[in-house]
């Protein structure tokens, strides 16, 4: 008589939100497979019997699709496809009481801080000597590193802070470590990231350690590339620039969210800097570090913006010229100190400012990029699709950035460098031959 088998375990991570949030996965991800357990990251084939969701609860979109991929897998569960559903992240951080009673089906809900536990519930032991190593979701050649957790802000808009708690800076030698072990992998470009990349070493070294940091990144042997992403305008450590301008291996990017170009938007959001101040830290960057690009995002719709508030706003872009932006529509969160204003700013007009915004950005994304017709750049190529290889230029970081595309005619291998001449732009991708 045949007795029934026990199934081996197989675990799907589902990673939803920022690239802090893909990186907590590739850590869980490398723990389970130190612990010799059959681990898969976003799964297509749905083989997997026991699915750990990491979810993100930063604004109502993001919050709407980790509630619908929860809900799929529970589905899937009373369909009997999947054993067990374990949510992680920062909704389940944010909201677990709520949610335990709105989907009682999912097996344990954890927080963001609660990796230990999690390990210990799918049967695993939290290995310390794993610390600093990580199995890559990104292809190889790149890879985000994350410097810092939580943050002291008070913007207040943002729930972050009551997601991921104060900041935490990570200590210098693991982070070299990690580096170190990532090169000796195939990695070439390190994406340094944090809710704050600014406040680096305040907790630990009782000072702004930024520069010193990236410098050391990037003399690690193999790392051709390191990228800043997340700086706060308010106390930036100016020092960061001469680091980008003098060391071959810092990209000329910096990724620097400025939310609003309104004084008084910029009060109401606890910003602790004046429209003023942030143009003359933008001619500052730029003089120190010719060349550079400037990425930034925008809020429009925060509770009291008044048509003239968001027209200077728009001047502002007009005459910043970011070479990268991107704009959010203000999302109403509860527990912030923006949600004790009324949301009194129609959704429509929300989103016609956020149109108007990025037409504008489009015409001088254009025009910046007309003015790299005919220049040579130094390529990462991260992909191929169809007839053509993809790749970016220092100045552009993966998924968000502008692309530079070449003709398969001419083969280049991903996760190289390639000499690309520009021969045709449009308003955020690049055309050129390898040479």
């Amino acid at each position: 008589m045949k007795t029934k088998g026990v199934r081996t375990n197989k675990i799907n991570i589902v990673t939803l939100g920022c690239s802090k949030n893909l990186v907590d996965s590739e850590v869980l991800f490398t723990q389970l497979k130190g612990n010799g357990m059959e681990v898969t990251h976003e799964s297509k084939k749905d083989d997997a019997n026991i699915v750990v969701i990491n979810t993100c609860g930063f604004i109502d979109n993001a919050k709407e699709e980790s509630i619908n991929t929860i809900l799929r897998y529970t589905d899937a569960k009373e369909a009997g496809m999947v054993d067990k559903v374990y949510v992680t992240g920062c909704l389940s951080h944010r909201y677990k009481d709520e949610l335990e009673v709105e989907i009682p089906t999912v097996d344990a809900w954890f927080g963001t801080n609660e990796m230990p536990r999690l390990l210990k519930t799918l049967r695993a032991d939290y290995k310390k000597e794993l610390v600093g190593e990580r199995l890559l979701t990104t292809p190889a050649h790149f890879a985000y590193l994350k410097i810092a957790e939580g943050c002291d802000r008070p913007c207040s808009f943002c729930a972050i802070p009551l997601m991921r708690g104060g900041h935490v800076s990570r200590p210098m030698d693991e982070l070299l470590t990690e580096a170190r072990s990532l090169a000796r992998r195939g990695t070439k470009e390190l994406i340094l990231i944090a809710q704050d990349l600014t406040y680096y070493g305040l907790d630990i070294y009782k000072k702004r350690n930024l520069s010193e940091l990236i410098g050391q990144l990037a003399d690690v042997e193999g790392i051709e590339w390191v990228r800043l992403q997340y700086a706060y305008p308010s106390g930036f450590p100016l020092d960061v620039l001469d680091v980008m301008r003098e060391h071959p291996h810092v990209c000329k990017y910096l990724d620097m969210p400025l939310q609003t170009g309104s004084t008084a938007m910029l009060k109401a959001m606890r910003r602790g800097i004046t429209r003023e101040k942030t143009e003359e830290l933008v001619h500052t960057i730029r003089e120190r570090v010719p060349g550079i690009a400037l990425r930034t995002t925008l809020i429009v719709g925060h509770p009291g913006e008044t048509d003239a508030m968001f027209e200077e706003t728009y001047d502002f872009v007009e005459r910043m010229r970011f070479e990268r932006l991107g704009v959010f529509t203000y999302s109403h969160e509860d527990q912030t100190h923006s949600f004790t204003m009324p949301d009194d700013v129609p959704a429509d007009v929300k989103q016609e400012r956020a149109d108007a915004i990025m037409e504008l950005q489009q015409g001088i994304s254009y025009e910046l990029n007309q003015e790299r017709i005919g220049q040579t750049y130094k390529v990462l190529f991260d992909r191929k699709e169809g007839g053509h290889f993809i790749g970016r230029t220092q100045f552009d970081s993966p998924e968000v950035d502008n692309e530079v595309i070449v003709s398969a005619d001419t083969y280049v291998r991903l996760g190289d460098f390639a000499n690309v001449r520009v021969e045709r732009a449009e308003e955020f991708d690049l055309y050129g031959v390898v040479v």
